[in-house]
């Protein structure tokens, strides 16, 4: 199934993302069906609300990025609601964008080094320190599961000249070349 991906201002974004449970129905097929949306749209993450799912899960494929990043080398997985240790409190402003908030990209500050916990589709826990842009990566989507978008870390000044853009999202007026859902208010031209 072609999941279409949320644009911002869809009002499940800022949705602080309920806890997943055992038994969730069709949890494995929603993993490959997100992996799936994820590559189509030329993504490393996809969050549940990005779909329009309020649950805490994420699909994160960092290897096509490991060229540039080797710890992303081989880094593909699902997390079960996930939580995150800061482990350094030493921020790096990085570009990020988000597959929520098409043509836009912004230098966000973020910590290098966390702590992760999570289940797999199997509800089997795991424990992991993770470092550089992985972590970043990790930082990002789970930002999504409490309602936040990356724009949110930026300085009053960058939103106010992004404005336009943020505008022309939430009323429909971007050109996207994978499935997306626009935001109710949106007017499609």
């Amino acid at each position: 199934m072609k999941l279409p991906v949320y644009l911002y201002g869809h009002p499940v974004l800022r949705k602080t993302a309920e806890p997943l449970e055992a038994g969730y129905p069709d949890l494995k097929q929603l993993v490959d069906d997100m992996f799936a949306a994820m590559y189509e749209s030329e993504g490393v993450g996809l969050a549940a609300p990005q779909i329009g799912k309020s649950i805490r899960l994420v699909v994160i494929d960092a290897d096509p990025v490991a060229e540039s990043f080797p710890e992303c080398a081989g880094r593909k997985f699902a997390l079960i609601n996930p939580e995150i240790e800061i482990l350094d409190g030493d921020t790096v402003s990085r570009p990020e964008g988000c597959l929520s908030l098409p043509g836009i990209s912004e230098n966000v500050p973020r910590v290098e080094h966390i702590r992760l916990r999570w289940l797999d589709t199997d509800m089997q826990a795991h424990e992991e320190e993770i470092s550089g842009y992985l972590a970043r990566i990790v930082q990002h989507e789970c930002d999504h599961l409490e309602g936040k978008v990356f724009i949110d870390h930026i300085s009053a000044i960058r939103r106010q000249l992004i404005r336009r853009k943020l505008n022309d999202i939430v009323t429909g007026k971007v050109a996207v070349d994978y499935p997306v859902r626009y935001a109710p208010t949106a007017r499609r031209r």
